[in-house]
């Protein structure tokens, strides 16, 4: 199978150095603007009425990109330039025959919703990266960094500029005033940008754009025509400081007693946020003392396979720009730099004896982090973060004497990035590094002292960007003391304790680890109806990644190939479809071969822009080498895995998606079912609601509890759960104007899980279930006081005990959220959040437990108001 997999890999390779194209190269064009004095520079106000607009000549002649690429659009749209010193100004008419039927619909910033006009900016030219400034009929901005390509728009990425819009009897009109400060170039007579201008028809579901850009190109910023005529402009050093300050109440049940719950805390904090621009293309972001108490919560979720969970970054500060220190090496999560880790909850948990209270700090305090980025005129992508997080003490009370024990070093983290583009932008070649040292104190050695990762990686794109290479590799070394590092191989991410496996071994005198990984890929990325890819991937058994990156698994070797097809063009029933294939094999680093994987996928969009989805996967080969965690391999019969999503047109006022996801092994080892619906309302333009609920239902007979021995042999202890889970999400926006906007997030999440049929492993990678398991009778498990007694050998003494694995996990989460941006760039956040998290009954139905321990609790409250000012030049 693996010379097969070989041997598909390198046809495709060779495919893609031998592989025409049909597509024809599409003009590129070209607008010319005109400088205007300061004093006579257009004021914004929607209306395109200045006399500083006739210095340039409209642009026109857009042409329809969805859905019927290449055809007219139904009204026409047309634009102007203009510049001064400072600023670029754009006006922007949009036609439309009916006024009254333009779509108005308020949002907060980013929210992209109604008829809108954008502009795409690539000042850098370097035909991957671009700026993009949006307006909607309503005034509402958009604004988000655009990289790889069109592949990722950040709407973390806010810039200060001014825009107004008007609606008159021709259709709508808007002004945009972009400081020259808010974007990156170098110094040249004569700046070429590229440069695209959209116009979304809300009502039509219709894109127009001014530059064509065929369906199937290979990308987005590539396509862009160009802006020329901005003579002798200098580049603007851009500098906001940006104070705050906090007043945060704490309130919570009182626990009689603790004096750490007497009903409530306050807080008062500060710091400071701020953007200096070494040069126009570098710029420098500091925070001291950061706070993101306005930050949505995350959402609920439970792992019982005993990793860790991914959570997306919400904290502005690593948010905006991430995509420049995004280094994803292997599969879709593994990466170098993961930012949750600057701040994570502290690793250390105080020691406590009777009578004792504790205070445990919830998250490690960021001192401060800076972060230099930039891209320069010759294609240095850079960036560079350094964060210091601070010493983390759990407060002890016993009798009011109380006293500190640290659970959180000082620590420092440093992640530095570059990227080179060359061979006409169509190349790049790139590198990371990252450190990680902590100040480690008595009582802390299960940590690692120090982590240190590096990688380089490279894409090269020819035939007009429609076909590819790429890879990367990486290499990790960690250090600490022998309790540190025999921890590290003995980690659900390494398991070097494995029985069976013959190139592992736990070494307790290590001090150090060293590892690599990486990823090969070529494929076809744009031109016609078929796209395809083929790669493989390596994890070492020694890589770790999880100081400061995100490794779920080490010691694996992946071969992946898919193929596709997708419409150029709407069909008579279809505006698109989308239908593909691919296949996925997985070895460890000993050559047993553990998964094999076939999927299809399918994306179906018809004329009334109502939607379907189909998958489908079949999995033949189903081997796990963390499932015993530390024994074993062990194989769980082969799989076959379905999904189904449909829903309504989106742009309704009211539209929902409803589906199922259904997943069987053989011999019934385990099912999965999976239902969710979706429901967006909005009963007029200021107000929209999203509500979501899912339900999800996991049996498995073969559920891991537990290892004992038995005769001084491991026992591998799995059983039959029954675990149902339920989470529903509710989602309020209102939009008193565009600067003043109120959201509210709830989410209640219950996970309940019951186990019966214990049973002991007995060939753990047997095809037949009945010979992998033995179920205990009842002649050898009872339970008695919380623990099953297990009498194995049936001979009226007990073997060993399993505690009740029984649990019943709770949560509560909400956010209200006022936000109001007084003048751009300065905002107060008014923030009410509640929560509550618990352990329920095991035995009682989940809703239930609803009603018990979160409608019928009292819940913790946090009320906070920010205050923020920006100063800029």
């Amino acid at each position: 199978m693996l010379k097969q997999n070989l041997f598909l890999f390198t046809l495709l390779c060779t495919t893609f150095v031998y592989a025409q194209t049909t597509s024809s190269a599409i003009a590129k064009r070209s607008y010319t603007t005109h400088v205007v004095g300061e004093d006579e520079a257009p004021t914004v106000d929607g209306v395109l009425d200045d006399a500083a607009w006739n210095e340039s000549e409209w642009a026109g002649d857009f042409i329809e990109w969805r859905p019927d690429e290449n055809t007219p659009p139904t009204f026409a749209t047309r634009f102007k330039i203009v510049y001064d010193a400072k600023h670029l100004y754009i006006g922007i008419q949009a036609f439309d025959k009916a006024p009254d039927s333009i779509e108005k619909r308020l949002s907060r910033r980013d929210g992209f919703q109604g008829d809108i006009v954008e502009v795409n900016i690539d000042s850098y030219l370097d035909k991957r990266t671009g700026f993009s400034f949006s307006v909607s009929a309503a005034g509402v901005k958009g604004d988000e960094f655009i990289s790889e390509n069109g592949n990722n728009w950040d709407s973390s990425w806010n810039p200060i500029w001014y825009t107004k819009t008007n609606i008159d009897g021709e259709g709508w009109t808007a002004e945009l005033k972009i400081p020259f400060s808010q974007l990156r170039f170098g110094k040249s007579q004569e700046q070429v940008w590229g440069l695209q201008v959209q116009r979304i028809l809300f009502r039509k579901e219709e894109r127009s754009v001014w530059q064509r850009v065929p369906r199937d190109a290979p990308g987005w910023v590539s396509e862009f025509g160009e802006l020329r005529g901005l003579i002798d402009i200098e580049p603007q050093r851009q500098l906001e400081i940006q104070p705050f300050t906090v007043a945060k109440l704490d309130t919570y049940p009182k626990e009689v007693g603790n004096p750490f719950r007497d009903g409530s805390d306050t807080q008062l904090n500060g710091g400071v946020d701020a953007k200096i621009g070494i040069t126009n293309n570098l710029t420098l972001d500091l925070t001291i003392n950061p706070d993101f108490g306005q930050v949505e919560a995350d959402p609920g979720a439970i792992a019982l396979d005993g990793f860790q969970i991914f959570f997306q970054e919400q904290r502005p500060f690593f948010v905006e720009n991430k995509n420049i220190f995004d280094y994803r090496f292997a599969n879709n999560q593994d990466n170098v730099f993961y930012s949750r880790r600057i701040g994570r909850s502290p690793q250390g948990r105080a020691t406590v004896g009777n009578g004792e209270y504790v205070q445990q700090p919830k998250n490690t305090t960021i001192l401060g982090a800076a972060k230099f980025s930039g891209k320069t005129k010759n294609g240095w992508s850079l960036g560079v973060l350094e964060s210091v997080t601070g010493k983390m003490f759990a407060e002890i009370n016993n009798s009011g004497q109380e006293r500190k024990e640290l659970v959180e070093p000082l620590t420092n983290y440093l992640v530095a990035r570059a990227q080179k583009d060359f061979n006409e932008r169509n190349s790049y070649v790139g590198g990371i590094f990252t450190a990680t040292n902590r100040d480690l104190e008595p009582g802390l050695d299960f940590l690692r002292q120090a982590a240190y990762s590096g990688g380089v990686d490279f894409r090269h794109s020819w035939k007009d960007r429609k076909y590819f290479v790429e890879g990367n590799m990486v290499a990790s070394h960690v250090l600490g003391s022998e309790e540190s590092i025999r921890a590290t191989q003995e980690s659900i991410t390494h398991l070097f304790q494995r029985v069976d496996a013959g190139h592992v071994e736990v070494d307790a005198n290590r001090t150090s680890l060293t590892g690599t990984g990486g990823r090969l890929e070529g494929g076809k990325a744009g031109g016609g109806h078929w796209l395809y890819n083929s790669g493989v991937s390596w994890k070492s058994p020694e890589l770790e990644l999880n100081d400061i990156g995100f490794l779920r698994q080490a010691d694996e070797v992946r071969q992946y190939s898919s193929v596709s097809w997708r419409t150029i063009k709407p069909l008579e029933k279809f505006r698109n479809i989308y239908i593909g294939v691919s296949q996925l094999s997985t070895y460890d680093f000993e050559g047993n071969f553990n998964r094999l994987q076939y999927d299809l996928n399918s994306e179906f969009v018809f004329r009334n822009n109502w939607w379907a989805e189909f998958g489908a996967a079949h999995k033949p080969r189903i081997f796990i080498t963390s499932f015993l965690r530390g024994g074993p391999r062990w194989r769980f019969s082969e799989e076959n895995f379905e999904y189904f999503f449909f829903g309504s047109d989106r742009r309704k006022k009211l539209n929902f998606v409803l589906g199922q996801v259904y997943s069987q092994a053989k011999q019934d080892n385990f099912s999965f079912q999976r239902y969710v619906a979706r429901l967006n309302y909005q009963p007029f333009n200021a107000l929209s609601f999203y509500l979501e609920t899912e339900l999800e239902k996991n049996p498995n007979k073969t559920q891991y509890v537990t290892e004992t021995s038995f005769d001084d042999t491991p026992r591998y202890i799995t059983a039959n759960i029954v675990q149902d889970t339920w989470a529903t999400t509710l989602r309020v926006n209102y939009t008193i104007n565009p600067n003043l906007t109120i959201q509210y997030y709830g989410q209640p999440f219950i996970s309940r899980g019951r186990y019966t049929d214990f049973n002991y492993v007995n060939n753990p990678i047997a095809k037949d279930l009945g010979e992998r398991v033995t179920v205990y009778d009842d002649n050898q498990i009872s339970k008695d006081n919380g623990f099953y007694n297990v009498d194995e050998d049936r001979n009226g003494t007990i073997d060993y005990n399993i505690g009740d694995p029984d649990f019943s996990f709770v949560q509560f989460r909400s956010n209200l959220v006022l936000r109001w941006e007084y003048i751009p760039g300065s905002e107060i956040f008014l923030v009410w959040s509640q929560g509550v998290t618990g352990l329920g009954d095991p035995r009682e139905t989940l809703g239930r437990s609803l009603d018990r321990q979160i409608l019928n609790e009292k819940l913790d409250n946090t009320f906070l108001l920010k205050a923020t000012y920006r100063f800029a030049k």
